[in-house]
């Protein structure tokens, strides 16, 4: 069921409070049925557990963040809207809050990512921005994150079309600057897309999450150029992680910006030489999984003792382990485990990881 407005600003209030990342925000909403019982029940948790005192963040940065939206034209969109992309709302864990300029629709049209390096050949701009333009034509919307090279070659090809940039910063931060007739194209023929506030600047830490949404608005990612140690190459992991397809376009061994793509074929990616390669392996079985943009039916919330909290502590460490290996050694319900580590996440006792897997 779509949220209502008051529950839509519970969720923007939940997904800004510190400690609570995507994983945390989805099992306190599974666990409490929605995120303002979760607000409210958080203060009594933390007590519990002995963890710092809790404060929800503060109503007034979300309504300054809602005004600077509001002020941009942008649109705010929540995991259970109607408007909330199908594909990315099947990734573990979906982003709680994105904000979003320009044609919204793009969000619902199936979709395939093109990346590369920001160092870019001439000959790799000019076949992004081919299979961008045949990718488009054939009804796809193509995904790329706005930088330079590759990237704008992408957005460029598929601007007629129907394209998406997804950025580290807020749906304002225009980086590279020199991307900024791109970017104001966009805003009013494709669609801006990002999970930081608006007038965000983006850091380091922000691009594998941007990385990550790239991925999995995708139903595969076609690299072009990149070398061994990119952005590119963590997004094309990232996609097979997610179920989505792999492709590279090969390249010359002498050009160290082809190392990545070869690396990407020999260890099984799909060759992509042009659009038909990829309209060929896609075919209707193409798609992940769809689901609806709404969160799990809420669990049952259970008290747990001193006891277990620590039992379930003990066991964990620096590497992650499932969670539903966690229930079998302690011979405990896996829901228990559950509200156990969600409880010592939120004190900063354990982390819970993508794939129901926790460490220390």
């Amino acid at each position: 069921m779509t949220p209502d407005a008051d529950e839509r600003l519970a969720r923007l209030q939940l997904a800004r409070t510190e400690r609570i990342g995507p994983v945390t925000f989805t099992q306190l909403v599974q666990r409490y049925g929605s995120a303002r019982e979760a607000l409210d029940a958080l203060p009594g948790i933390l007590r519990k557990v002995g963890g710092a005192t809790y404060a929800a963040a503060d109503p007034r940065a979300i309504a300054d963040e809602l005004a600077r939206g509001e002020a941009l034209g942008a649109c705010l969109i929540v995991v259970g809207d109607d408007a909330y992309p199908e594909s990315l709302a099947a990734v573990d864990p979906a982003p709680p809050v994105l904000w979003a300029r320009g044609r919204v629709d793009l969000l619902q049209r199936p979709a395939v990512a093109i990346v590369g390096a920001r160092i870019a050949s001439a000959g790799g701009q000019r076949i992004a921005r081919g299979l961008a333009s045949q990718l488009g034509e054939g009804g796809l919307a193509v995904v790329s994150g706005l930088a330079r090279g590759i990237d704008a070659a992408a957005h460029w090809g598929a601007l007629p079309t129907g394209t998406i940039a997804v950025l580290g910063g807020g749906v304002d931060d225009v980086y590279p600057p020199d991307n900024q007739d791109l970017y104001d194209r966009m805003i009013v023929e494709g669609c801006i897309l990002s999970e930081s506030p608006p007038g965000t600047r983006a850091q380091a830490r922000d691009f594998p999450r941007r990385n990550r949404i790239i991925s999995g608005l995708s139903r595969g990612v076609i690299v072009v150029e990149a070398e061994i140690r990119s952005g590119s190459l963590i997004t094309a992991r990232l996609a097979a992680e997610q179920g989505r397809d792999v492709f590279a376009v090969p390249g010359s061994p002498l050009d160290p910006r082809s190392r990545g793509p070869n690396a990407l074929l020999r260890d099984g990616a799909i060759l992509c030489e042009h659009a038909e390669d990829v309209f060929d392996a896609l075919g209707s079985a193409g798609a992940p999984p769809p689901r609806s943009a709404e969160l799990p039916p809420p669990e049952i919330a259970t008290e747990l003792d001193d006891r277990t909290l620590a039992a379930v502590e003990a066991l964990l460490s620096p590497t992650p382990a499932p969670r539903d290996d966690l229930a079998r050694s302690l011979r405990l319900p896996v829901a228990v485990v559950s509200g156990a580590l969600l409880e010592l996440s939120l004190a900063g006792r354990a982390r819970l990881l993508p794939g129901g897997l926790a460490s220390r």
